[in-house]
C-alpha cells in the first residue's frame, strides 16, 4: 500500500522507487502484484505518464486513511505497551461542581494505575484553546458553538441549570427562580482577567442574565462572595447540594416557567482519539447516566 502511495505521489516509478530505497523493477512488482491481488487495474501507464483509474482514485483516498489509522494504531499500542511513560491529560470546567468528573478520575486511577493523570481548569474559552493548541487531550465543557468534525463531540447529559444564593437570601426559599427576577442581583462568574469579557457576555446575551457582573478567579472564592451576600452564581453540575450547605441554597433557573437548560459534553481532537481517552469518556458518561437516576 505505501508502495502504491508512493508511485502515485510521486508521479514516477524511478522517483517512488528511490523514495522507498528499492529498485524500480521491485517497485513495479509490488504495484502488479497488488492489482493482482485485488483483480482491478489501479494505474493507468501511458507513455511515461501515469494516471489514476476510478478504482484507483477510490483505493489511494482510502488507503491514505487506512495508513493513518494504522499509523496511530501503532502509537497508542507503543503508549500502552509502555505503561510507565503513559499519561492522559484533561480539563474541566473552573465554575463545575458536579461528583461526575471527580469520580470518573477516581475510577480512571483505579483502573490504570500505572497512567498519569493530568489535570487543568479553566472557563470554557480557556479549555477550548488548551485542546485545540494540544495541552490536553479531552475536557468536559459546556457546548456553546455548533460540533466541528475536527473533535468527537461526546454528549454527556443535557442538564437543567441552578445558581447558588445565600442561604439566608428570601429568595433561597424557592425551588425555582425566573431568571428576570434576578436582574437586581449582582452574578458571580468564575473567570480569570482575560476571559471575564468572554463569559460575561455569553452569560448575558445567550443565557439571559441582565444585571450586574462580579468575578473570582476560583470556585471557592466565587462561593465566599456568594454566602457573603454579595450575588448569585450560575454553577455546573446539576442539583447536588452545594459544598458550603446550609450557608448556600441551589435553585434551578427558570425562563417563563421553563428549566433553562446546557449541554455537557467530553471533546477531544478526532484525529488523538485513543484507548484511554474514549475510556476515560466511557467512564465520565456512566457517572453522568448514574446522577440522573439519583
Amino acid at each position: 500500500m505505501k508502495y502504491f502511495q508512493a508511485v502515485v505521489r510521486c508521479q514516477s516509478f524511478t522517483e517512488a522507487a528511490e523514495e522507498c530505497f528499492i529498485s524500480q523493477s521491485a517497485m513495479s512488482q509490488q504495484i502488479q502484484a497488488l492489482e493482482h491481488e485485488l483483480g482491478v487495474k489501479l494505474l493507468n501507464r501511458e507513455n511515461r505518464k501515469i494516471s489514476l483509474t476510478p478504482a484507483g482514485e477510490y483505493f489511494y483516498r482510502k488507503s491514505m486513511v487506512l495508513l493513518a489509522d494504522f499509523e496511530r494504531l501503532c502509537n497508542e499500542t507503543v503508549r500502552i505497551a509502555n505503561k510507565d511513560r503513559a499519561e492522559l491529560r484533561i480539563g474541566y470546567l473552573k465554575c463545575y461542581s458536579g461528583q461526575e468528573f471527580r469520580l470518573a478520575v477516581a475510577e480512571f486511577s483505579e483502573k490504570y494505575p500505572d497512567v498519569s493523570v493530568q489535570i487543568i481548569n479553566g472557563t470554557h474559552e480557556e479549555l477550548y484553546e488548551a485542546l485545540r493548541d494540544g495541552g490536553v487531550d479531552l475536557i468536559l465543557s459546556d457546548q456553546r458553538r455548533a460540533f466541528s468534525d475536527e473533535y468527537t463531540n461526546f454528549i454527556l447529559a443535557t442538564s437543567e441549570c441552578y445558581i447558588e444564593i445565600a442561604a439566608r437570601n428570601p429568595i433561597a426559599s424557592l425551588e425555582c427562580v425566573e431568571i428576570d427576577d434576578l436582574k437586581n442581583i449582582p452574578c458571580i462568574l468564575v473567570a480569570s482577567p482575560e476571559q471575564q469579557e468572554t463569559e460575561q457576555r455569553y452569560y448575558r446575551e445567550i443565557v439571559g442574565i441582565q444585571g450586574d457582573f462580579q468575578f473570582a478567579e476560583n470556585l471557592e472564592d466565587a462561593r465566599l462572595l456568594v454566602i457573603g451576600g454579595n450575588g448569585f452564581m450560575p454553577v455546573e453540575g446539576g442539583k447536588n447540594e452545594p459544598s458550603f450547605a446550609p450557608a448556600l441554597s441551589r435553585l434551578l433557573l427558570t425562563r417563563r416557567g421553563n428549566p433553562i437548560k446546557r449541554t455537557y459534553c467530553a471533546f477531544w481532537k478526532a484525529d488523538n482519539s485513543g484507548y484511554y481517552i474514549e475510556d476515560f469518556a466511557d467512564m465520565l458518561k456512566s457517572r453522568f447516566l448514574e446522577g440522573r437516576k439519583e
